[in-house]
């Protein structure tokens, strides 16, 4: 379960970039500066792009650290360039590239605990379901609906990317 969802984490965040290939191409036809997209949010008390996108980074790459109690890479969330957010999103498949399925074997036994959550604990598998998954896409979802909102030319096909499809 962990390897194959933590694949496709993977290839979300790989998505993400041609929606900044799609935002840069937008700034050049309307003459301003792409960057200033990543300061764009939907409402005022939701985060801004790079924020969610930092977030998105941050729930893939510490949910497979705690779930495995593996060190996972540092950022220090200074990105203010999306080139800047292109290596942070790099880094953090690249850390996720070095997980197999053994890595999570003893997954089940494991808890996950996280200072905001004051003293309290979950099992691994709860913390995944209940945490990770609905994180990671809600800020994936919030990054996509920023740049749309914002009159980038992405669509649902980009949001998904491309699908394991086959003739039967």
């Amino acid at each position: 379960m962990y390897t194959e969802l933590f694949g496709q984490m993977k290839k979300q965040l790989g998505q993400i970039d041609a929606w900044f290939v799609a935002a840069e191409a937008l700034a050049v036809s309307k003459k301003f500066d792409a960057n200033l997209l990543l300061e764009m949010r939907l409402a005022p008390d939701q985060f801004a792009l790079v924020r969610q996108v930092q977030i998105t980074c941050d729930t893939a790459k510490l949910g497979a650290s705690r779930i495995t109690g593996r060190e996972a890479p540092s950022h220090a969330d200074t990105e203010k360039t999306f080139a800047e957010l292109r290596a942070r999103i790099a880094s953090v498949i690249a850390y996720l590239e070095t997980f197999t399925a053994g890595d999570f074997e003893s997954a089940a036994t494991r808890t996950v605990t996280q200072p905001r959550w004051e003293g309290k604990v979950m099992s691994t598998a709860d913390y995944f379901v209940e945490h990770v998954i609905p994180n990671f896409y809600f800020h994936l979802a919030h990054t996509f609906a920023i740049l749309r909102h914002n009159g980038v030319n992405v669509g649902k096909r980009d949001y998904l990317g491309t699908l394991s499809q086959r003739l039967p």
